[in-house]
C-alpha cells in the first residue's frame, strides 16, 4: 500500500472508531465503546505508517535527486 492509501484507510478507521464509540455510549453498551477504542488507535496507527512511509519515499528521492547532481 501506499502512504497515501495508509493514510486515507487510518483517518477512515479513526470517524469510524469515534463514531462507534458514540453509540456505545448513547446506548450504553462498553462492548461498542471498547470497539471504538481499538478501531480509532489503528486508524492513528495506519495514519503513522502513511507518514513514516512518504517520508521515507522523499527522503530517497532528495537522495536519488542529490546523486544524480554529482554526476
Amino acid at each position: 500500500m501506499s502512504g497515501t492509501t495508509d493514510k486515507v484507510k487510518g483517518t477512515a478507521n479513526e470517524a469510524i472508531g469515534k463514531a462507534k464509540q458514540g453509540v456505545g455510549e448513547a446506548v450504553g453498551s462498553d462492548r461498542l465503546q471498547g470497539e471504538g477504542a481499538v478501531q480509532e488507535v489503528k486508524g492513528k496507527g495506519q495514519k503513522a505508517v502513511g507518514d513514516a512511509k512518504e517520508a521515507t519515499k522523499d527522503a530517497i528521492n532528495k537522495a536519488a535527486a542529490a546523486a544524480n547532481k554529482n554526476l
